[in-house]
């Protein structure tokens, strides 16, 4: 399937479910320069302790969340520039086709969790700011086995209850989900979890 079918059928995805699975969005080989990058800015301690919340609100939470970002310029050339171009920019314009969301630009880092951190339930829109539309995660972990832990549990509705579903981070596999709707959480994993973890933006909201 090329990427503008695979964009599509994700696209129609969250119109039904509000959240799309994609496993093999990415081939393996792709995958590489983003995840060399990732460990070597890992390596050089270029990575920093995430928190929660904004502006005055922000603050480091060990009982909340424990992995480690680098905030990503996709206006710089190099892999992940080419990343955007070639596989986000086509799922974004898919989105807009389909679902009219308005997406505008994409904002994006990367992410370690060291063995044993985690995140828990939490949503991805700040609470007051309503231009994250649509979070989108993609694994960059190598040979991960279900036993290696980690996964992503996504709360989604079902009736008047809802029900959980986990995600492994499998190198390649993408998940897309309405960032206001889906409460999700991190679990802890045995060896160190590696993704690109961002969102896609609308107008509306955006920082001068």
């Amino acid at each position: 399937m090329d990427i503008d079918t695979a964009c599509v059928a994700i696209a129609a995805d969250i119109a039904t479910h509000g959240h799309a699975i994609r496993p093999g969005f990415v081939a393996r080989e792709e995958l590489a320069p983003l995840r060399e990058h990732l460990m070597a800015w890992w390596e050089e301690g270029e990575l920093r302790r995430a928190g929660i919340g904004r502006g005055e609100s922000w603050q480091l939470r060990e009982d909340i969340r424990g992995d480690y970002v680098r905030w990503i310029d996709f206006s710089t050339p190099g892999p992940f520039s080419e990343f955007l171009a070639r596989y986000y920019e086509p799922l974004r314009l898919a989105c807009n086709r389909e679902l009219l969301l308005g997406l505008y630009e994409y904002e994006g880092h990367v992410t370690v969790y060291p063995p044993g951190r985690f995140y828990r339930r939490h949503v991805d829109q700040f609470r007051g700011a309503q231009h994250r539309k649509l979070s989108v995660i993609l694994y960059l972990n190598d040979d991960w086995a279900k036993d290696d832990g980690g996964e992503l549990r996504m709360y989604l509705p079902d009736g008047e209850g809802e029900r959980v579903l986990d995600v492994l981070p499998e190198a390649g596999t993408l998940v897309a989900f309405l960032s206001h709707e889906i409460p999700h959480e991190v679990l802890p994993a045995k060896r160190e979890r590696l993704s690109l973890t961002g969102w896609f933006r609308t107008r509306d909201g955006l920082l001068p």
